[in-house]
């Protein structure tokens, strides 16, 4: 572990040497790449995002369901906001003691018990980041990235993907910005400059 950076599986602290047992990586072709989905979204304008967010949650959770039940990883990437002494668990804990809409956002996207994280220090889930080596440990071949922001980390982290060599999938249902217009911006971008798939999550053939 890099300081501020953590890769693990989602467990409940063990004060205990069990919990340092290494972890057999799950192969697969495909790794769901939730970007940010943990967040406590206190800037500025994040009531502009904010609705949006949910509903990209619910439809995350959906395609999340389907992917799953085909032994598709699920890696969380999410930022650290600058609090270099926290674990992923600390975050997830304060977010979901917000309260509305931000406490439940956080409530809906929790890790499942085999779901991996980690912490970035910037925009690309890629970034300084074990990301890279996790997905060559894991076979992947195809990213499929949800979260948010649609025109910044999401687009940030799939931009580097494609140029990693991987095929990319930004479900455009599952993703959200802070106005419509910067959302299709983001996915006209994606779709056609960077040959991203953008099909919505719910499309029958985009599995």
């Amino acid at each position: 572990m890099l300081q501020g950076i953590n890769v693990s599986w989602y467990l409940p602290a063990v004060s205990s040497a069990a919990s340092l047992r290494r972890t057999k990586l799950p192969r697969h072709h495909d790794v769901l790449l939730l970007v940010d989905v943990i967040n406590p979204l206190n800037f500025p304008t994040a009531d502009d995002l904010l609705p949006g967010a949910l509903r990209a949650a619910r439809a995350t959770l959906q395609l999340r369901k389907r992917l799953v039940a085909r032994k598709v990883p699920v890696v969380y990437a999410n930022d650290n906001y600058g609090t270099w002494h926290s674990e992923f668990s600390d975050l997830l804990a304060a977010c979901q003691e917000l309260p509305g809409p931000r406490g439940e956002l956080a409530r809906l996207m929790a890790p499942g018990p085999h779901d991996l994280t980690l912490l970035k220090p910037c925009h690309s889930a890629f970034q300084s980041t074990p990301l890279l080596h996790l997905l060559r440990q894991m076979h992947t071949r195809r990213v499929i990235i949800a979260g948010l922001a649609a025109d910044m980390c999401v687009m940030l982290s799939a931009t580097d993907a494609r140029m990693l060599g991987y095929d990319v999938w930004v479900p455009a249902d599952c993703t959200a910005a802070e106005s419509p217009t910067r959302k299709r911006s983001a996915m006209r971008q994606l779709g056609e400059v960077f040959q991203c798939d953008v099909r919505p999550g719910t499309s029958d053939s985009s599995e």
